[in-house]
């Protein structure tokens, strides 16, 4: 073999080898695209001060009927509508999540559909306007959406919801239990009985209801996302009875975990801190720790709902596959765990 033949045979072996390689790297750049039927990668946020990033108090006062909407607060939160972008972690999934309208489901509603999931989501029926906002944004990402009113203080409302999800979806492999009620009271004197039965019919009995009902449904391989909070480990005086009730999540989830693993459920919680949603203005906080809210965290802001859907995302994807029966915070740098 003559030099030069020799070369052209060196310059094809390579050239062969890196199409190759080429061809399969294009693979994962697919599988992590910005969605259904995309083929482009991401772009990465800029790195920014997070003290910065959104904004801090003082909040203007402003109060709302409960439930609330969050349309109607100032500022209005931030639950990555212009900003999340899906790369295919939960393609085919189907995700129920209570409390879906507003606040930290309705971000985890628009992650979970951007990241190629579909999504029903259970609200209040006063919640109506926000709810078909998150409608439109699950269908604007090319996934189904199922939109479910009712009260979950009602079990057989909890029970006809999962059947709902079930039928609508075609099957069901990840729950999120996120629909609270939260009312500040500064006297357990001040705390009724109606009040103290709305707020644990709201926050334990519908999480056990509705979870009760889902797991004989979902396969091996599903994920359940339950959202307690860092009032488990500091309760604020105010908030007695809503501090009693996310203790009660995190034990539940913990417990749970145990028992499901044999089906291969997973089961964990997510601890938020101080969160921008409607929750603190329709009674969730008095007036002045409205205005200052989430000013006491290292960060000097509160947590917008955007900011903590990466972590439902996380624990509901395959990626978590040997995570079970934790408690994951998301608090500006307070509390545990």
């Amino acid at each position: 073999m003559h030099a030069d033949d020799h070369c052209d045979s060196r310059r094809k072996l390579i050239q062969g080898a890196a199409a190759t390689l080429a061809a399969g790297m294009a693979l994962p750049v697919f599988a992590q695209s910005g969605g259904a039927g995309s083929e482009t990668r991401p772009t990465p946020a800029p790195l920014r001060d997070p003290k910065a990033i959104h904004p801090k108090p003082p909040f203007e006062k402003q109060s709302q009927p409960w439930p609330g909407l969050a349309r109607q607060m100032e500022p209005r939160p931030d639950h990555g509508e212009t900003s999340y972008q899906g790369s295919n972690r939960l393609a085919g999934r189907k995700a129920l999540i209570t409390g879906g309208d507003s606040g930290i489901g309705r971000a985890a509603a628009i992650a979970f559909a951007r990241e190629g999931a579909d999504v029903a989501i259970g609200y209040l029926p006063d919640e109506e306007p926000d709810a078909q906002a998150v409608v439109e944004l699950i269908r604007g990402a090319g996934r189904k959406a199922l939109a479910l009113p009712g009260d979950i203080r009602d079990e057989a409302f909890c029970q006809a919801l999962v059947e709902r999800a079930i039928e609508g979806l075609g099957g069901l492999d990840i729950l999120v239990n996120n629909a609270a009620r939260q009312n500040s009271a500064q006297s357990i004197l001040d705390i009724t009985t109606e009040a103290f039965d709305w707020t644990l019919k709201t926050n334990l009995y519908a999480m056990f209801w509705i979870t009760k009902a889902a797991v004989p449904h979902m396969p091996a391989g599903s994920s359940i996302i339950n959202t307690s909070s860092v009032t488990t480990y500091d309760p604020p005086a105010n908030l007695l009875d809503y501090s009693l009730t996310k203790a009660g999540i995190a034990n539940f989830s913990k417990g749970l975990a145990k028992q499901l693993i044999e089906r291969g459920i997973r089961v964990n919680a997510v601890a938020p801190g101080p969160f921008w949603t409607p929750l603190q203005v329709s009674g969730g906080q008095s007036m002045e720790n409205l205005t200052t809210f989430g000013g006491d965290t290292p960060l000097g802001r509160p947590g917008q709902p955007e900011e903590i859907a990466p972590l439902y995302v996380l624990l509901a994807s395959t990626e978590a596959s040997y995570v079970t029966g934790q408690v994951f915070g998301a608090s500006g740098g307070n509390g545990q765990p």
